[in-house]
């Protein structure tokens, strides 16, 4: 009898299921299920990046792919093995002492505070800094130092003091806070003990300063000194943390019953997106998987004998264990790559859906029309008239930091800038080094781990960016001066989180295997461009100026 898994991703704005064939990775079935409430921009104010998720709309999110991939697929339940769970992260959410989110409450339904505060969110950069001021100069032990030495207000302390000190409510109403990965994890499981329950290694070490050497969280004494709240709430929380190759529980009656499915699937400890995605990769020593998407995640996985005690500046963390077991998983990411493309398109929308979509000329059917085809030609034309721009035109510099720096030395104050305008640019220009800014920003990353004795010999793409762009792909590879591959699997981040579910219901001996096997194989291929390589070295020379200016 054949075994199978399901790989769960959750992304920014949809979660995918997938239906995979343990024995070669094949996959039978999969279904996208977009997030009704965050596509209505509800919870949200984008003008001070406050970005909030409803859980209601993971759950039922849940419930409809998993639903349709089990019945599409004509597969036996009883021959489904396993599942996982990826989320984005830092997603903290604020749960009941039963572990219900606190916006299923009476009360919190319609208050942002109470909903999961997602990955992009930056209203705690004040919170932040307090961290970092306070790791640097309390007296002991830096806290921050696995986590590239600075902490970021993208995760886990800072998010849940900044909603603390802002929403008293919500901060009584809590019991302790979840990372999204965990909560979905701990929904599904049977056993509702939530001391007992294991918390995913890659969310705490990465995101929530967890680490060995200091059996676990920060201690209270630690956490005191920036607010009482967080040493209170360090009680609540954990102290071991599981790979994601570990069952954390077996699919409750009630889940197995909604999803149909049996009490015999196994559920494993949770994960972030791109790590799962990583391993989708089939990713290895030496090599940079970038999952390439609204923001990037970059991870490379070191063994501990190369990387040993020496801690890597500037980055999102170094964790025993947080890709493949066994191994040193190292994460690092630029805040936006898509989402700065994104603005861009909307930013010149702006006269499209404001005056001409709301003429009285056109008729519905028409703008409805019109809608469809500027959405799918918008980008393609622009490329194409971008590509045709040579180096040696005068093109804009831009920086990427649309949405603040992830990686080198985290920063979400900064902005983004654009200069050396001029009467001839035209929007393909501004595309154009765009597309630049978000090589140049990934090329800074790829310089922080070499700089810091990281070997990188090769670089892999996976998502929507690195397939469906040849235009950025090879522009990367220029910029890099390094050989990359495009992972063909779509749903990389899901196709990883079956490779754990696989292990963890012991089809396979370990994640390394379990890869090889299950793994994503590679549908292209960019290599440096060497007569442009010299070129974009001097563009990124104007990028490097922009940015001490734009920092002073």
């Amino acid at each position: 009898m054949k075994n199978y898994v399901i790989g769960l991703d959750y992304g920014s704005d949809s979660v995918r299921a997938v239906l995979i064939d343990t024995e070669n990775g094949h996959e039978l079935a999969s279904d996208v299920c977009h997030y009704k409430r965050w596509k209505n921009n509800e919870f949200c104010d984008a003008s001070i990046n406050k970005f909030r998720q409803h859980p209601l709309d993971h759950i039922e999110g849940l419930e409809t792919t998993i639903k349709t991939v089990v019945a599409s697929s004509n597969v036996a339940p009883i021959q489904i093995k396993g599942i996982c769970i990826d989320t984005t992260g830092s997603s903290p959410v604020p749960v009941t002492e039963d572990g219900t989110p606190l916006a299923l409450t009476k009360g919190f339904e319609n208050n942002p505070n109470a909903m999961m505060v997602l990955w992009k969110d930056h209203t705690a950069i004040k919170e932040a800094n307090e961290i970092n001021e306070l790791a640097a100069n309390w007296g002991g032990e830096n806290f921050t130092k696995y986590e590239g030495g600075i902490y970021s207000s993208e995760w886990f302390w800072a998010k849940i003091l900044h909603v603390a000190r802002e929403d008293e409510s919500v901060k009584n109403a809590t019991y302790t806070w979840m990372e999204h990965c965990d909560l979905m994890t701990y929904l599904l499981i049977d056993n509702k003990d939530l001391k007992s329950f294991k918390r995913s290694r890659c969310a705490a070490g990465h995101k929530a300063m967890w680490h060995d050497d200091w059996n676990g969280l920060p201690p209270s004494a630690f956490l005191e000194k920036l607010d009482p709240y967080l040493a209170q709430l360090r009680g609540k929380l954990y102290n071991e943390t599981f790979t994601s190759d570990i069952v954390a529980g077996n699919l409750s009656q009630e889940w197995a019953t909604r999803l149909g499915l049996t009490t015999d699937t196994v559920i494993a400890v949770g994960t972030f997106d791109a790590h799962s995605g990583a391993v989708g990769a089939k990713i290895d020593e030496h090599t940079l998987v970038r999952v390439m998407g609204t923001s990037t995640c970059d991870i490379i996985v070191s063994s501990k004998e190369v990387i040993g005690t020496n801690t890597v500046r500037g980055i999102c963390g170094q964790v025993d264990g947080s890709v493949i077991p066994g191994y040193i998983g190292l994460e690092a990411g630029q805040s936006a790559f898509g989402d700065l493309l994104a603005w861009f398109k909307d930013t010149l929308s702006w006269p499209l859906d404001n005056l001409v979509l709301k003429s009285a000329i056109l008729s519905d059917d028409q703008k409805e029309k019109l809608t469809a085809e500027i959405n799918a030609n918008f980008i393609k034309k622009i490329t194409e008239q971008a590509e045709q721009i040579p180096l040696s035109e005068s093109i804009p510099t831009a920086l990427d930091w649309i949405n603040g720096r992830r990686t080198p030395d985290a920063d979400q104050g900064l902005k983004s800038a654009i200069s050396n305008l001029s009467l001839g640019t035209k929007a393909p220009h501004i595309f154009k080094a765009l597309i630049n800014a978000i090589c140049f920003g990934s090329k800074k990353i790829v310089d922080r781990f070499e700089e810091e004795g990281v070997k990188i010999n090769s670089v892999i793409g996976i998502g929507g960016v690195a397939r469906k762009s040849p235009f950025i792909m090879q522009t990367l590879a220029n910029v890099l001066n390094k050989p990359i591959k495009v992972a063909s699997s779509d749903q990389a981040p899901a196709l990883g989180a079956a490779v754990y579910a696989a292990v963890a219901a012991g089809i396979y001996p370990n994640v390394i295997e379990a890869s090889k096997k299950m793994g994503s194989d590679f549908e292209s291929e960019y290599f440096p461009e060497k007569d442009k390589v010299a070129e974009y070295e001097r563009l990124m020379k104007a990028y490097d100026q922009l940015s001490l200016l734009q920092k002073q």
